[in-house]
């Protein structure tokens, strides 16, 4: 089967000054439809460089993404606007929800901006709310919710979308353990039920052994990779 997205020989460098950085060194990466994977690595091993990559939101020094039949570097800005609108879904680890909005305007943002009827949006922005067990929060605005709500808040705003590939940078990073459990029972439900492809940055080996496989990262090249029954707490700890 193809791969829904792939990274290609990706190559990033960030200019500082006089002196440059490189972030990525050659990344290959392939990620097929409906799989969980993980990118676990040291602080500085390039995650979140790949992960922004993967979503078009920075631009490749050398190499390419390609998410299907579309080519990232070869699309125009705003062709690249709709792309990552429609068929990319992104959640941080802070949540990045707009606090004079409520639950349900965040979540039917997306869709506003794409110039859907406001009845549509509104709709599949409940659908979402409740898909993630916030059914009765949809007026609250951010400050009236807890961490873990904002963060349910934020993934059912990358879901209503239902995009193609779903990237989750630490999304239980500011999260109690509990809050953190019901988040990635969702990323799994979302592999499992709606057939989302997923792609999660994570230091925590609990969180990354939800996946279905995860790759290692160090001094950004990708230098490991387990998955199936290799993928336990105590395993990804050690790798």
């Amino acid at each position: 089967m193809a791969p829904v997205i792939e990274a290609r020989q990706l190559h990033k460098v960030y200019a500082m000054g006089e002196m440059s950085v490189a972030a990525l060194r050659g990344v290959d990466l392939a990620v097929g439809r409906g799989e969980f994977l993980a990118i676990m690595g040291p602080s500085g091993s390039g995650k979140s460089t790949l992960l922004h990559l993967l979503g078009g939101l920075e631009g490749a020094s050398a190499g390419e993404v390609a998410l299907e039949e579309s080519t990232l570097a070869e699309l125009g800005e705003r062709a690249m606007t709709v792309l990552r609108r429609r068929r990319i879904g992104v959640v941080f680890q802070f949540f990045n929800l707009l606090p004079t909005m409520t639950a349900e305007e965040n979540v039917a943002l997306p869709l506003l901006l794409d110039g859907r009827p406001w009845h549509e949006c509104t709709g599949r922005a409940a659908e979402a709310l409740a898909w993630v067990g916030l059914a009765d929060r949809g007026h609250h605005t951010p400050d009236r919710l807890s961490g873990g709500e904002q963060q349910r808040v934020a993934l059912a705003r990358a879901l209503v979308i239902h995009p193609q590939v779903l990237l989750a940078d630490e999304p239980t990073g500011n999260l109690d353990r509990a809050a953190g459990t019901l988040v990635l029972d969702l990323l799994r439900r979302a592999c499992d039920e709606a057939g989302r492809t997923v792609v999660m940055v994570t230091h925590d080996p609990s969180a990354a052994a939800r996946a279905d496989r995860v790759v290692f990262l160090r001094d950004g090249r990708v230098v490991n990779e387990l998955r199936g029954p290799g993928l336990t707490v105590d395993s990804l700890a050690q790798a």
